[in-house]
């Protein structure tokens, strides 16, 4: 039994695509509260540990926890879909691409989680909705379709959807990455609020800075290994693997 003092916790995961080893034994704890930044070069492993947490990538070997419960472990008398569903109700993610739906407003793309798999009413549904529109600057939006807004927005509507799941943990997957450089610092406001509250949540970032001022602990990911992790002070100014430096000296000062 793993402690429960970790909202989540990675045993020995490992991935491959092939002959491509994309991870490669890792191991990762997260507290209840705490904001992990990963950050690391592309094809580092870094999303595919992210996806592999909520099952969106099924592990070759490991183990995934989610507060003392063995996530990933095939179940006696109930199947397993219904399972990693339930699972995936406690863990909100944010993609890199939003996935709005494209035919709902706004106020539907937020309460069609909630009514379909928590048995909200509309009018619950609407406040539900229009309470975590409101933390995310967006309530004017309401009854917008996607079409009508910016990046930005849509991936605030995006965030305020995981949100509206009443989520144990946040999962974010690049989600400035394809935004212009205008509208990148409102969508990292509304994750520096979550984390002003506590919210647990693992970053998948390429933003240094952004990593810097709102991460309890960065991890550096490079060739489907943990390199290091630390404080973001000893990670960013004064990091210990040559990999981790050369990685930094390109990417410290991007945006």
């Amino acid at each position: 039994m793993t402690s429960t003092a970790s909202m989540v916790e990675v045993k020995g995961a490992r991935k491959a695509y092939g002959a491509l080893e994309v991870l490669k034994g890792i191991d990762l704890s997260v507290s209840r509260g705490q904001i992990v930044a990963i950050i690391g070069p592309s094809g580092s492993g870094k999303s595919t540990l992210l996806r592999s947490i909520n099952h969106l990538e099924v592990l070759d070997d490991g183990e995934i926890w989610l507060e003392g419960e063995h996530i990933n472990r095939p179940l006696k008398g109930r199947k397993f879909e219904q399972h990693i569903n339930a699972v995936r109700q406690q863990m909100g993610m944010v993609f890199q691409h939003f996935n709005l739906f494209p035919h709902l407003t706004v106020y539907e793309n937020i309460a069609i989680g909630p009514i379909k798999l928590k048995g909200l009413t509309k009018k619950a549904s609407r406040e539900l909705a229009m309470e975590y529109l409101s933390k995310v600057g967006l309530e004017k939006k309401f009854d917008e379709y996607p079409s009508r807004l910016s990046g930005g927005q849509k991936q605030r509507v995006a965030i305020a959807r995981a949100l509206a799941m009443q989520p144990k943990v946040m999962l974010f997957d690049e989600a400035t990455s394809a935004l212009d450089p205008e509208l990148v610092e409102e969508v990292n406001q509304v994750m520096k609020q979550l984390a002003a509250e506590h919210m647990t949540m693992l970053i998948v970032t390429h933003e240094m800075r952004f990593a810097g001022e709102v991460a309890d602990r960065i991890i550096f990911m490079d060739g489907g290994v943990v390199v290091e992790e630390g404080a973001p002070g000893e990670i960013l100014q004064n990091p210990m693997h040559e990999r981790t430096r050369s990685f930094l000296k390109k990417h410290l000062h991007d945006r």
